[in-house]
């Protein structure tokens, strides 16, 4: 079958298998049909084949009227960013996250500056089956504006919220991965240029020519730890292929990860703006700990982007994000941002002294296992009605999956909307810990869905 992944969040697929100039085109239609023909911002990562997939995206925004504001290769959230500060209809982003090369996708934007949530998605998803398009007689087509600082704006909003003098007078020296993202357009001249930092760049064109796989996990990272230690850098950083997911490395090289960027940036902010968190359901406890640390209210969404902006934006929240590394701060964008993790993280590491481990040795500690299992969607409500069976002493909310609680440790089973798979993810303040509750789990739903 051909390799596309069409959902409310956006498009994925396989070039050549699925994703074509022909459905690009379209469903970039479709996107220009939904803003009305207004003004969209269009930009991409740094993928060889986002060039391609470009001209495609400009036939079908301009065919239905729009006034295209071209940014080039530039990050996701500076999209979001644009999006609002240009107060435009909507936005496109030609990515494919952490996919690996061969695919490529597109992301659309909401005027808020946050991705597509359900409603909007399930709009779009309507227009482009439907392909009931606005296309435009030739005197009604759309323009072309390109962009001359597309970072300008998310910049100056970084560096308003951050003490840049600090951050400056410590002069960082920084091993920067942006793995031929588009995190390499403005990534190393952010940190050296606002922030003061010496850098190091790994993978510094945005030609898509990933020299490990492109999600920032600890197994990828080997590169990056061995640069920190040969260059005996203060802090390695590493950004995924379009730039909103941000893993870190100490000084001594070892992974600090992706689910202690989001904890690094609550304990940095909250102690200075109290306000509401959010956290989608698969992050780490210790986000709720930081909160209860610093006197904050905690809440949880359901997974993904969408959700959990729609849940700060309800409760008026002082920062959010995903355990993946991606933090959002909406006093900068509703975006999953890397720019301002690596500020904050520095700005934090200018003003308590030391180093990144000292810092994280001040933090609770868990350890979290993921896992997953082959399980067709109509057998999930039984897998999750085992799994209440099996663990009659937790704390148990449904709606996302099932996410079971106790006082120091959780397990979440959910299906994936991609797959015939369910994910399983638990943590526990030990290794030992964690991985015994996953593996009660994961057999828990395997004789169930036997």
């Amino acid at each position: 079958m051909p390799q596309i992944i069409l959902s409310v969040s956006g498009l994925r697929g396989v070039i050549g298998d699925g994703l074509d100039p022909e459905y690009v085109t379209a469903f970039a239609g479709a996107v220009g049909t939904w803003a009305k023909g207004g003004t969209v911002v269009l930009a991409r990562d740094g993928r060889a084949t986002g060039e391609m997939l470009r001209h495609a995206a400009l036939a079908g925004l301009i065919g239905t009227g729009c006034r295209v504001v071209d940014a080039g290769i530039a990050a996701t959230p500076t999209v979001g960013v644009l999006v609002s500060h240009l107060n435009v209809a909507a936005g496109l982003q030609i990515t494919a996250s952490h996919n690996p090369v061969e695919w490529n996708g597109m992301k659309p934007f909401r005027p808020i500056g946050g991705v597509f949530d359900a409603a909007a998605g399930q709009e779009l998803v309507a227009l482009l089956e439907s392909r009931a398009f606005a296309w435009k007689s030739h005197d009604r087509l759309g323009s072309v504006e390109v962009l001359a600082d597309p970072f300008g704006p998310h910049r100056a909003r970084i560096a308003a919220l951050v003490d840049v003098a600090a951050v400056r007078k410590r002069a960082f020296k920084v091993v920067l991965d942006v793995n031929h993202g588009s995190g390499a357009v403005s990534g190393p001249a952010f940190l050296r240029d606002v922030l003061g930092c010496e850098v190091v760049v790994l993978g510094g064109s945005p030609d898509g020519k990933f020299e490990h796989p492109p999600e920032p996990i600890e197994t990828n990272l080997c590169g990056l730890a061995a640069a920190v230690r040969e260059h005996r850098a203060d802090i390695g950083f590493a950004q995924d292929p379009d730039a909103d997911r941000l893993a870190i490395v100490d000084h001594t090289g070892r992974y600090i990860g992706e689910e202690l960027t989001l904890a690094l940036a609550l304990d940095h902010v909250l102690p200075n703006r109290k306000g509401p968190v959010v956290v989608n359901g698969s992050t780490s406890r210790v986000t709720a700990d930081i909160a209860a640390r610093h006197g904050c209210e905690f809440h949880r969404s359901w997974v993904g982007e969408a959700n959990v902006v729609a849940k700060m934006n309800e409760v008026r929240a002082a920062i959010g994000g995903e355990g993946n590394g991606g933090v959002i701060d909406p006093q900068v964008g509703l975006v999953r941002d890397s720019f301002v993790s690596m500020a904050y993280v520095l700005e934090g590491l200018a003003r308590r002294g030391g180093t990144l481990a000292d810092w994280v040795a001040t933090l609770p500690n868990y350890v979290i296992v993921k896992d997953k299992i082959t399980c067709e969607r109509e057998k999930v409500t039984v897998a999750i009605a085992a799994l209440r069976k099996t663990f009659t002493d937790a704390a148990a909310n449904e709606g996302d999956g099932l996410r079971l609680d106790w006082p120091d440790r959780w397990v979440q089973v959910r299906a994936s909307n991609t797959e015939p798979i369910l994910r399983v993810i638990s943590e526990a303040p030990t290794a030992h810990g964690a991985e015994g509750l996953c593996q009660r789990a994961m057999d828990a739903v395997r004789v169930a869905v036997a």
